[in-house]
């Protein structure tokens, strides 16, 4: 877990790459909204959203090697946010910052789409079980569930 560090504003460009991108692989076929996908949701956007609350960067950790492979955002004990960049994921990016935020942040929980099946298998294997709350995402009809660590 040495290649993990907390983010810095320098880093904010890569950490919206790779959200927009996993988005629209992961998202944009449950959603199929493409005004909001491929207009309103881009890069720039995400910036923009991060840089105006630079406060948000002390909640989130990236793995860096020499190449930012993938972040995560921990907020108390909540995982807000994990991804790792589309074309290096299954290499144990994503093990290995999932497991700095429950032994080093003390993240029990977060909230997954109910159809993001990858997802789902992800957090199973690595002990993060739904607890049976949901909700919808907001002004959609899908729904997000909990997963609890166990």
């Amino acid at each position: 877990m040495n290649n993990i560090r907390p983010a810095t504003k320098d880093d904010v460009c890569r950490i919206s790459e790779i959200i927009v991108f996993n988005n629209r692989m992961n998202f944009f076929p449950i959603f199929n909204d493409e005004e909001y996908s491929f207009k309103f949701f881009n890069v720039s956007y995400l910036m923009n959203e991060y840089l105006s609350t630079p406060e948000v960067f002390s909640e989130i950790y990236v793995y860096d090697d020499g190449i930012i492979r993938g972040f995560v955002h921990v907020h108390g004990e909540e995982v807000k946010k994990l991804y790792v960049e589309h074309f290096f994921q299954n290499r144990g990016y994503g093990h290995e910052l999932l497991q700095f935020a429950v032994n080093e942040k003390g993240a029990d929980h977060l909230w997954a789409l109910e159809k993001n099946e990858k997802a789902l298998r992800f957090y199973s294997r690595h002990g993060f079980f739904p607890t049976g709350e949901w909700r919808y995402e907001d002004d959609t009809t899908e729904k997000l569930i909990v997963l609890k660590k166990k």
